[in-house]
């Protein structure tokens, strides 16, 4: 257990650190933006000359006091080190820049190079914060689910860049994007919108409490019998989100490491904590 944290945490030192080196190298070199709170983030150094990093940091302190109250330490604390290692490496690599006469490159590797980063972090059961935290405010109070809170909160962040630098820097910056959600995508879990699991373990009922209380998610027990001894068994049936699933195999090692576990993609999922319509 212990070296599974150390080694989580110097994964998401080494994500943040990959994360604010890309932005620096390639992004703040060529005036280009991103999305979410790095976007604004942004907008401020280049109108007013604020540091990224400190920026990051300030503005993330409210909003993990209130993730501390309603979802508690467990929440947050790799969300601390993730926002901290971020905020500290972005200003640290602040001197490291590597301006293009190529937007479009600086675009493509800008977006390769932040979108690993972060993949790494949350990979490893971290985030940078901003508006991973703002959209689950919106989905607790007001149901807003989070995809369609990324997609508004980006717009309006373009939509603002697109104003004070123009479109050309807007429509490169929305390559970034889409490069770095892709990438990030490819180090988290594929591309697919869910996987499946069938947990079959002698701990059951454990493990799916487990599962409901720190994944939040539902689950279906499954009548089966053991072909070998003829015992019944109840099997589990959960599907969880792409970032999920790293978490949920280690849920289910650390109270049964014998247990018998197959995981496969999901095309689409529709319910509740998924697509509704």
């Amino acid at each position: 257990m212990f070296l599974q944290k150390a080694i989580d945490i110097l994964v998401i030192i080494i994500g943040s650190f990959l994360y604010a080196f890309g932005l620096n190298y390639f992004i703040v070199a060529n005036h280009l933006a991103e999305g979410g709170f790095t976007g604004i983030a942004l907008i401020l150094h280049y109108k007013l000359g604020w540091p990224v990093g400190t920026v990051i940091l300030i503005g993330n302190i409210p909003l993990l006091i209130i993730s501390w109250k309603l979802w508690g330490w467990e929440f947050i604390s790799k969300t601390i080190l993730g926002v901290v290692a971020t905020a500290l490496f972005i200003n640290i690599t602040a001197g490291y820049q590597l301006p293009v006469d190529d937007l479009l490159l600086a675009a493509l590797y800008g977006g390769v190079s932040t979108g690993a980063g972060l993949g790494l972090v949350i990979r490893y059961g971290g985030t940078t914060g901003g508006a991973d935290i703002i959209g689950r405010l919106f989905n607790h109070y007001w149901g807003i689910r989070m995809g369609k809170f990324y997609l508004i909160f980006d717009f309006l962040v373009i939509s603002t860049v697109a104003v004070f630098f123009g479109l050309t820097i807007s429509l490169y910056s929305l390559v970034t994007i889409f490069v770095f959600s892709r990438f990030a995508d490819y180090i988290i879990e594929g591309l697919d919108a869910a996987n499946q699991a069938l947990i079959i373990s002698e701990h059951s009922e454990q493990i799916a409490q487990a599962i409901d209380k720190e994944l939040e998610r539902g689950f279906t027990y499954i009548k089966g019998k053991g072909g070998y001894l003829g015992k019944d068994k109840e099997i589990i049936l959960c599907v969880v989100g792409k970032w999920q699933i790293f978490r949920l195999k280690r849920i289910v090692k650390s109270i049964d490491s014998k247990a018998f576990v197959i995981v496969s993609d999901v095309y689409e999922a529709l319910g509740e904590g998924f697509k509704t319509d």
